[in-house]
């Protein structure tokens, strides 16, 4: 099982539209997947028609009272599964705070669906606090999507000077996000951005109404536009996740 984790620092990035899209992509890949929502504003959780909250609500997972399993809610897609997000994940800081070893308590609490899952991906709120160390310390990569612009790429290099200091056998991997290649200054950062972060993944998510369109559809883009740009281009994005996972 491969803990993967979508995460920035930044919000308006296409973090959620990509978890949502390779939770997707890799159960079409055959892989047996699980997302888990942990963000208060729950839009995995709306995109994948599941209704959001939890029995109890976090604590009762923080201070493992029940098991994660409990909380599992199949989606409409084979071998996908959501467990929802839950508006007390704005306490789960808190929480986490209480608990022994609170770097290691999601980890501990996701270890019992070894058997059961090829992939663990966690959709994160935008900040470095207790539950993104927390995710940092259980994640095998976190999946970082980058806007080309100045700003956005500033907000990567943050993310990763912060966990070369804390986190430094974590995998990064950046992809761009959102890119406009009628603009010229997404052309230069797209391809000036490897250059200097090597790990970056080559694939591109463009920005396309199609990718807004999850909304209204409240589904991935393979779903309802699996011939579109953006859907072929998560399938792409997907594969490279793979490769990179099995290169090690």
């Amino acid at each position: 099982m491969k803990i993967l984790a979508t995460y920035n620092l930044k919000g308006g990035v296409g973090k959620t539209a990509a978890a949502v899209n390779l939770a997707y992509c890799a159960a079409q890949a055959g892989r047996r997947v699980l997302l888990w929502d942990l963000d208060p504003q729950a839009a995995a959780t709306y995109y994948y028609r599941i209704e959001p909250g939890l029995d109890g609500g976090s604590k009762t997972i923080i201070r493992r009272k029940e098991d994660l399993e409990r909380f599992i809610k199949a989606s409409n897609y084979p071998t996908l599964d959501v467990i929802p997000a839950d508006f007390s994940n704005r306490e789960m800081d808190v929480l986490l705070t209480e608990v022994k070893k609170p770097g290691k308590r999601l980890a501990k609490i996701i270890k019992p669906l070894a058997e059961d899952y090829d992939i663990v991906l966690i959709d994160c709120a935008p900040s470095i606090a207790q539950v993104s160390e927390s995710v940092f310390s259980a994640a095998d990569a976190l999946l970082i999507p980058v806007i080309p612009t100045p700003l956005s790429v500033r907000a990567y290099e943050q993310v990763e000077a912060f966990c070369q200091r804390n986190y430094a056998d974590l995998r990064l991997l950046p992809f761009f996000s959102m890119a406009d290649r009628r603009r010229q200054l997404h052309q230069q950062i797209i391809a000036e951005f490897p250059e200097s972060y090597p790990a970056a993944l080559a694939s591109v998510i463009p920005y396309a109404s199609v990718v807004e369109q999850m909304g209204t559809r409240r589904a991935p883009l393979g779903a309802y536009a699996a011939a579109s740009e953006a859907a072929r281009a998560y399938v792409s994005l997907w594969i490279e996740i793979e490769q990179r996972l099995r290169a090690g």
